[in-house]
């Protein structure tokens, strides 16, 4: 174990907080961000909300930005050293029209969005509880920040916007998903998404039957796309994830459009996926038929090395609550911090599934370890930032 981490674990003030801590407020706190909706560009209700509570805590420079990201910092001993950055997105897939009810099964709790990512937010919320009732005072500054548009077509740009405000400020970042306890994720994979939209001149189903028709020839590419098979090392995948097009069903369509995501391990993987694709494309282009594609997404790919010293705390801090860590790579924030050489973990704070889906779920139990475990973690990562200047990887 990280001796900055056992220090903490074993220190009489911080034990008494892991034995207080209230698993039933910071349920409540997720619930109430997962009631308010929050689609991607679309999260300014629950930027107030978060600002609203930011306001009960000493937090210095609250304040909302024009994304509805919302900052706080919370004033370290050495407020003139390189800061931590602790962040959560409020953003979700869900669509404003989304039943947001929630229901108990057991030890479980379902609705959309509550693991990701209202129970982040929650997290963050949590922290200041502690940090305030136990008038804690980290080594170094701590921005805490709940970002936008994470998810879909936002392109990290939440978090791209809070690196250009803070990014000469910070030594280290701490990202929290709600879903991802037990994984420390310390690479980001790259990502390109893309939007693909088929053209035709359109006509009558029966007069103009053999002209091109826009649905035609897009379902030509996706039937070209799903036969590619990627490589399993370095792991790359392909997604369909929105189609649409056409005027009616006797029509021949004059434009129908799909959206891609495309992801790897390697960015040079990636691109020749991409340049796979973009060639089918040509290869379909006919008088009549043609394709523009436009890049609607670009996730920079980055990592920190596994024994650097933030990883090394955030395994150790899932130590003191028996479990084991997993090294993990994947697309969060951190994607657009790493890649601007900031040292960056994304952290969990309980277990769930389906995410992404109306029925998605947390289980309550472990997010008492999941709340302790990061309050190690941001707390040791603090004291910790002077040291590991040059160390990004």
């Amino acid at each position: 174990m990280h001796p900055a981490i056992q220090q903490l674990a074993h220190s009489a003030a911080l034990v008494s907080i892991r034995h207080h801590l209230d698993v039933q407020r910071i349920v409540r706190d997720a619930v109430a961000v997962q009631q308010i909706p929050a689609p991607t560009f679309q999260e300014g209700a629950r930027a107030a909300f978060v600002k609203e509570r930011f306001a009960r805590y000493p937090l210095q420079n609250i304040r909302v930005d024009d994304l509805h990201n919302v900052y706080g910092r919370w004033v370290g001993a050495r407020p003139d050293g390189p800061a931590l950055l602790v962040s959560a997105h409020t953003d979700t897939v869900f669509s404003m029209e989304t039943d947001l009810r929630t229901r108990h099964k057991g030890e479980r709790l379902y609705g959309p969005g509550l693991g990701d990512n209202s129970l982040g937010v929650a997290a963050l919320l949590a922290l200041l509880d502690i940090f305030q009732a136990h008038a804690l005072r980290p080594a170094a500054d701590i921005w805490f920040v709940a970002n936008s548009r994470e998810e879909g077509l936002g392109d990290l740009g939440g978090i791209r916007a809070v690196w250009k405000i803070l990014g000469e400020r910070l030594g280290a970042a701490v990202v929290i998903e709600g879903m991802a306890l037990g994984c420390v994720y310390h690479a980001g994979i790259a990502v390109r998404r893309l939007h693909v939209t088929c053209h035709a001149p359109g006509g009558h189903s029966w007069h103009h039957f053999g002209q091109p028709s826009a649905i035609h020839g897009l379902v030509q590419l996706g039937e070209r796309i799903i036969t590619i098979t990627p490589p399993r090392q370095p792991r790359t995948t392909y997604n369909i994830g929105l189609i649409e097009g056409g005027q009616s069903v006797n029509s021949l369509a004059t434009s129908a459009e799909i959206y891609l995501d495309l992801r790897s391990e390697d960015p040079d993987t990636l691109a020749a996926l991409e340049q796979r694709i973009m060639s089918d494309i040509d290869d379909l282009r006919r008088p009549g038929l043609d394709f523009t594609v436009d890049v609607v997404g670009d996730r920079p790919a980055g990592q920190i090395p596994a024994d650097h010293p933030l990883v090394q705390l955030a395994m150790s801090a899932l130590e003191t609550v028996g479990i084991e860590g997993v090294h993990e790579n994947g697309s969060t924030d951190a994607n657009a911090l790493l890649a601007n050489g900031l040292p960056t973990v994304t952290t969990g704070i309980t277990y769930g599934g389906h995410a992404h889906r109306p029925d998605e779920f947390i289980e309550i139990p472990p997010i008492s370890d999941g709340i302790w475990q990061l309050v190690l973690l941001v707390l040791a990562a603090a004291g910790q930032l002077r040291t590991w200047a040059g160390l990004a990887g």
